[in-house]
């Protein structure tokens, strides 16, 4: 009969065995992980190096000149912030509205049109930009009227915002203990108190992760921006008029215009530095107003 130590070289065998797993396993995870911070190191830096030497007060505050070649970007930061005061006008309140409906009045697995709502959702995420600018030029620009202009770009950028955003902080909602919402029943709280004062800020976290990625991508369009804002580069007067976003000028400056390389990369520090203030802005305004909340209850 073989003794209970016989059985120990076996069990010591599969433990080296497990723990040469976990050290590959650990190994491939850390490798990734470099490989993109690297990665975003190097563009950063590459940003950073070409686009520090033509960044000073007056290119934020001048006009483009010579088709961007001189000058500054003063217009083309108005147009860029007016378009995405429009977008995120529109998105923020219908987003907030239809992720509530989803998460909290429509939380049947049977409900067809809560599933119809989430595959159009999943489905618009995946469009790409370029479709979404003709959509905006055939139905902002022409059918409503509208033009090249400001509104129009504006507006585009709030259909291509609505699906992340709404997926966001729909699972966000979703996330909140179900002991929340027992807690509030209990203390006889209407349904909009629940919301107002315990969910909500409890899913503060998802509402800044989807704002964030609505920002960056908002930012970062160009090609639905180029069928719906226009080309124009002069300081706009009303939403009516046309308005070239900072994407679209760091696009034109690199491809079409010769000699707009410098210009171009200080457009494109300017660009990344807006995306990085914005999301801490919005970061630390919904941890501070909203999230504290949370940690009250």
């Amino acid at each position: 009969m073989p003794r209970h130590a016989d059985f120990f070289p076996a069990r010591s065998s599969s433990s080296r065995r497990a723990q040469l797993v976990d050290a590959v396993f650990g190994a491939c995870v850390w490798t990734t992980a470099a490989v993109i911070v690297a990665g975003f190191l190097w563009l950063v830096g590459d940003i950073v190096v070409h686009g520090l030497g033509a960044l000073d007060f007056a290119f934020v505050t001048e006009a483009p000149t010579r088709f961007g070649r001189e000058g500054g970007i003063s217009t083309i930061l108005v147009s860029t912030f007016l378009i995405l005061a429009i977008c995120l006008a529109v998105s923020v309140p219908l987003g907030l509205a239809t992720a509530i409906l989803l998460a909290e009045f429509s939380r049947g697995r049977d409900d067809v049109l809560s599933k119809l709502v989430r595959g159009s959702l999943d489905v618009l995420a995946g469009v790409p930009s370029i479709v979404f600018g003709l959509f905006g030029n055939a139905f902002f620009c022409i059918y409503l009227g509208l033009g090249f202009s400001i509104v129009s770009g504006g507006l585009t950028l709030a259909c291509m915002v609505l699906p992340i955003f709404i997926r966001s902080v729909e699972l966000g909602l979703r996330a909140v203990p179900a002991d929340y919402r027992l807690a509030g029943a209990a203390l006889g709280m209407s349904r909009a108190t629940l919301l107002r004062r315990i969910l909500l800020p409890a899913a503060a976290p998802a509402i800044a992760a989807g704002l964030m990625l609505g920002i960056g991508r908002a930012m970062a369009e160009t090609a639905a921006l180029v069928f719906t804002s226009g080309y124009g580069d002069r300081m706009p007067t009303s939403l009516l008029d046309s308005g070239r976003a900072l994407s679209i000028h760091i696009y034109d400056l690199a491809t079409n215009i010769p000699g707009g390389e410098p210009n171009a990369y200080g457009s494109a520090l300017v660009l990344v530095s807006l995306l990085l203030v914005i999301n801490l802005a919005a970061s630390w305004t919904i941890d501070r107003f909203v999230g504290r909340r949370v940690r009250r209850v």
